[in-house]
């Protein structure tokens, strides 16, 4: 899944190749992604790209007077082509072609969502405000409202595990499963202890891993190409898909909880006292 490092990156290049093009067309090919019916998407078509902004995990294009809010899910991302294909993209077919976006220099880009989970979204709104998801959003990590008093705060409000508690977007706006696994891991905390009992040390060292390893990740991110950013994200991971190998820091080696469709990892020596997890649904919470 993008989280806030990529779809940061991913917004900044598609504001650098496309404000001041006018849209010239605008395909839909999955009915279900486009969540909104007035205005019409065909009101995209004719209007200049002012720029483009991420809230969270969301991707915000300007279209002087409309926005095109985006957000790609699990499997979504965007295909960026010098030249657009000139076929139709058709409803209903096997391709995961979602939208696609002409420009008046002939570029634009696909938006796709591989897998079976379809739950890429999209939006075509006049304001912000009437996307439902954004006003839910909490505090994105890399403001200065993201304060260890205020992490503080959230993982009070949350109690939960602290996994969970990053991964909610209506706390923490941005951060997914990737990033999470690698905070958890520099904070050297189990992704199983309780919100409700984090010390002050532990919150701060939280508060530490969740702005370092995301800001690391922007700033590696900001120099590549659309197409490389992917990449680059699952190589520069330290425990997150790592599942079997030697844990960069202490060796031990890197285990896995799998739930129903996804999966966290974690170095039991730099996180748990050694202590391997069972399977989610037969363990118990670590103190």
């Amino acid at each position: 899944m993008p989280e806030l490092p990529e779809v940061e990156a991913l917004t900044i290049g598609l504001a650098d190749r496309m404000s001041g093009r006018r849209i010239e067309r605008c395909q839909l090919a999955s009915i279900s992604a486009l969540k909104t019916f007035d205005p019409p998407l065909e009101q995209a078509v004719g209007r200049t790209v002012a720029g483009a902004e991420r809230r969270g995990k969301f991707v915000c294009i300007d279209l002087d007077g409309l926005w095109l809010v985006v957000h790609l899910a699990r499997g979504g991302w965007v295909r960026w082509h010098e030249t657009v294909p000139t076929g139709t993209v058709r409803p209903g077919g096997k391709s995961p072609i979602a939208l696609r976006v002409a420009l008046d220099d002939r570029s634009g880009f696909d938006l796709t969502e591989m897998g079976t989970e379809k739950r890429l979204a999209i939006w075509l709104v006049r304001s912000l405000e009437e996307v439902s998801p954004l006003a839910e959003l909490g505090v994105d990590p890399l403001t200065p409202e993201f304060t260890v008093h205020r992490l503080a705060m959230l993982m009070k409000k949350a109690s939960a595990t602290v996994k969970s508690a990053l991964t909610t977007q209506s706390l923490i706006a941005g951060v997914g499963n990737a990033y999470s696994d690698e905070a958890l891991h520099r904070a050297r905390l189990s992704p199983y202890k309780h919100t409700g009992k984090l010390n002050a040390d532990e919150v701060a060292r939280l508060h530490a891993a969740v702005v370092g390893v995301l800001r690391e990740a922007v700033d590696r991110s900001a120099p590549l190409g659309i197409a490389e950013l992917k990449g680059d994200k699952k190589r520069s991971m330290q425990v997150h898909g790592r599942t079997g190998q030697p844990c960069p820091v202490c060796g031990d080696t890197i285990r896995q909880v799998s739930f129903a469709t996804k999966s966290l990892q974690y170095c039991p020596s730099c996180q748990t006292g050694g202590q391997p997890l069972a399977d989610r649904r037969l363990s118990r919470l670590l103190k």
